[in-house]
């Protein structure tokens, strides 16, 4: 009892009385601001996009609109017009973040490698990525530009082809040229995700798999690929999130014509909430983009684990 007594007179018990509720007031007082704004811009908008995805809102002005339940949701489903955009969305998707994926994982490789002003390279590389999308994006619209373009200007004085291509001209290719300018740009961030990576390596790995008989393509499958997982899973799940939600560059390159043709998820939704005024089905729709990035980040992680467990045995 003597020793329980003395190690409590030794150690003192913080208390909510005098300087520590104090303290925490202040530390209350200082967190408010910023809880609030968390409130204001993200907890607010999302509870009440939801709220709104349950009643038929369509008009901007405030009043008493009817309590329609899932139907929005299910509204989506039996749209004719929401299925080649959802198509759309899964091309660009799939496309941009494989493109991204391997020359991002090639530029990387390169940036790894013991080159002279490497400072200088990584510089150069990070330019693209460090552009605003809508300036990418008004880049990328002129350089397309059937009359003037540079592209065009390129392919004649390549004499590759003197005719003025309409690159922006056709629903299908205006969808891939999009995809281009989108893969400029972000292959840069997914090098250096992969950078990143890649300088955990230890050296002693490659020279263990060297001394083995292993060469430069059997190293890369055997050790750099499988310690890339990590990486590779952040870099699969950012960039497909941003991809299936693409809005921005759609809307400065396309307006997403010709004919709908780069029409994506999220601009639909766009048109649906502020074009036509239908804010029940444009929150519906957003809901279900954010339900689909999850189901597909899901399915990334639970791949990549599997991968690694099996690795691991």
């Amino acid at each position: 009892m003597a020793i329980a007594t003395r190690i409590r007179r030794r150690i003192r018990v913080p208390t909510l009385t005098g300087t520590g509720t104090r303290e925490v007031r202040f530390a209350i007082a200082l967190l408010l601001p910023a809880a609030l704004v968390v409130f204001g811009v993200v907890i607010y908008p999302v509870g009440r996009t939801l709220v709104l995805s349950l009643f038929g809102v369509d008009s901007a002005m405030p009043g008493h609109y009817p309590f329609v339940g899932l139907r929005n949701y299910a509204k989506a489903f039996t749209d004719p017009a929401f299925y080649p955009v959802l198509w759309h969305t899964v091309y660009f998707t799939f496309v941009s973040t494989a493109l991204e994926l391997t020359l991002g994982i090639g530029v990387a490789m390169v940036l790894n490698a013991p080159l002279k002003a490497r400072w200088l390279w990584r510089s150069i590389v990070v330019l693209p990525w460090a552009l605003p999308t809508i300036v990418d994006g008004a880049l990328w619209r002129w350089i397309y530009n059937g009359q003037y373009g540079a592209l065009n200007g390129l392919l004649s004085t390549l004499h590759i082809s003197h005719t003025d291509h309409q690159w922006l001209g056709s629903p299908f290719l205006a969808l891939n040229m999009v995809i281009v300018a989108d893969v400029w740009k972000n292959t840069s961030i997914v090098a250096f995700f992969v950078l990143a990576g890649l300088q955990t390596i230890p050296h002693e790995l490659y020279e263990a798999a060297r001394m083995d008989g292993a060469g430069p393509v059997r190293s890369f499958l055997r050790v750099t690929l499988p310690l890339l997982r990590p990486s590779i899973a952040v870099v699969l799940i950012l960039r497909t999130i941003e991809a299936f939600k693409v809005f921005d560059i759609i809307y400065v390159m396309t307006g997403g014509g010709p004919a709908s043709g780069t029409q994506t998820v999220a601009f639909y939704t766009y048109q649906q909430a502020f074009s036509n005024q239908l804010f029940g089905y444009g929150s519906a729709l957003a809901y279900l983009i954010a339900l689909a990035v999850f189901a597909l980040a899901m399915v990334y992680l639970r791949i990549l684990r599997q991968g690694a467990m099996a690795g691991v045995r």
